[in-house]
């Protein structure tokens, strides 16, 4: 996979921290590149948490109306705000259990965070890496999102985690497509159970 994708790296754009973790939390379920398209606006206009803890709701909806379940996003962003300055003296923080203790922030939001803010070694489960991880067997077909988590990271070296988890994404996103993957010319082909079955 790295062999293909070798420069695969997140796609979304942020100038800090603070606002990386608010374009993550906006990508649930809709696309990197809408979110990169409304995201300059409202950094501009909310620079730091304490700029975003004293917005109202009907401030910051009409920023993020372009994307999915604008409404729920803004109520979490502008609660995730008020959490990191009431919580952690306006700075993010950089560990996964006080990252999850930020409105809207889970498990793959904190590990997405402490990878691409903090270099922390981290594999963070998307749609991508699970249908990835599914279609080569790398684990079984029932899998969580955590068992998928745990098993990559028991399997593979940590210093290859954030790694792994861009060329996994940028595997599912190019060549290992949900609808119709490239799998008469996939280079794995021949570890792949439901590829072999697709180009019989």
């Amino acid at each position: 996979m790295s062999q293909k994708f070798p420069d695969a790296r997140t796609s979304l754009e942020a100038d800090t921290d603070f606002h990386f973790l608010l374009a993550v939390i906006l990508s649930a379920q809709t696309t990197d590149k809408a979110v990169n398209l409304l995201t300059p606006r409202l950094f501009v206009r909310y620079p730091a948490p304490e700029d975003l803890a004293a917005a109202s709701l009907e401030e910051v909806m009409p920023l993020l109306r372009s994307i999915g379940l604008y409404r729920n996003k803004s109520k979490y962003i502008i609660a995730c705000a008020a959490d990191i300055v009431a919580k952690f003296d306006g700075q993010v923080p950089q560990t996964r259990k006080e990252l999850m203790q930020l409105s809207g922030v889970g498990r793959k939001t904190a590990d997405v965070v402490l990878a691409e803010c903090f270099n922390i070694p981290a594999i963070a489960v998307d749609t991508h890496v699970t249908r990835v991880s599914k279609r080569l067997r790398i684990v079984p077909q029932t899998a969580d999102v955590l068992t998928i988590e745990k098993t990559l990271m028991k399997k593979l070296p940590e210093d290859l985690w954030i790694k792994a988890h861009h060329c996994m994404i940028f595997w599912g996103r190019y060549q290992c497509m949900a609808r119709k993957p490239l799998c008469v010319e996939c280079p794995l082909l021949l570890i792949c159970a439901e590829g072999k079955t697709r180009v019989q």
